[in-house]
């Protein structure tokens, strides 16, 4: 898909119906997050979120789903050392089931990456704002500066020539985005950085517009403009697809 042009529309899932009509609705990637501790549990943070209860989600997501690539995020803390990430990732996809595993960090994460690699574990990176490492951080856009952008860059290629088959940017300029985009061969997949990646992904409650508090400015609630939650599914696939989202979408959300 990247290859040919056509955008991949990637939505969270965290149990088994939502799953399926995500699926159903032609949503081409399904990750579950673990931004589940904040939409599910309730949580302030994704830090709470647990590695048994990131595999118990994935679980309950793949008996839900029959044609999406499933990516399950490793948890807070679980990239500690290489040995707990490796563990981590036999998990979600012994267990779990899940197709690829996803962490946050550039250079911090490059061995765990090349080594889940050389083992045959396909590996989704991201970069941007991390929301495992929102208590030193915040939240924030990055990479709006010349040397931040830079950085990411350059950890960007970092990460693929390690042996990332896939990259999530999370609120970065749209006009980085797509710098990175264009520098890289393996998919990029946005959310809050504009249009020019090759894809987008959203968090499932956002699309539905059952977020608790406030949903971020780059999110869009596409349950109002349709009468059913599989009709607003296939209309952010459609979204994405056609290229209405984020642009148009934001115009008038």
């Amino acid at each position: 898909m990247h290859q040919s042009g056509e955008k991949i529309a990637c939505l969270t899932a965290y149990d088994a119906p939502t799953a399926f009509w995500a699926a159903h609705a032609g949503v081409d990637v399904l990750l579950v997050g673990d931004s589940l501790g904040m939409v599910v549990q309730g949580h302030a943070t994704t830090l709470p979120v647990s590695l048994d209860e990131m595999v118990y989600h994935t679980q309950m997501v793949q008996r839900g789903n029959d044609q999406a690539w499933c990516i399950a995020d490793m948890p807070f803390m679980s990239d500690a050392s290489l040995e707990s990430a490796l563990q981590c990732a036999a998990r979600l996809m012994k267990e779990g089931g899940a197709n690829m595993v996803k962490l946050e960090g550039g250079d911090r994460v490059l061995g765990i990456v090349q080594r889940l690699a050389e083992l045959g574990v396909p590996v989704c990176g991201h970069l941007g704002l991390l929301p495992q490492s929102v208590e030193k951080h915040g939240y924030k856009v990055l990479g709006k500066d010349d040397d931040s952008a830079n950085k990411l860059l350059k950890s960007a290629q970092a990460l693929q020539d390690a042996g990332a088959d896939m990259l999530v940017l999370e609120c970065v300029p749209s006009a980085l985005a797509q710098q990175i985009t264009n520098a890289l061969v393996i998919p990029v997949i946005g959310i809050g950085s504009g249009a020019a990646t090759s894809g987008q992904v959203l968090v499932l409650h956002d699309v539905l517009g059952i977020t608790l508090g406030k949903s971020p400015k780059f999110a869009h609630n596409f349950l109002q403009e349709h009468n059913s939650i599989q009709a607003a599914l296939a209309g952010y696939v459609t979204a994405v697809k056609t290229h209405a989202f984020p642009q148009a979408c934001h115009a008038v959300g």
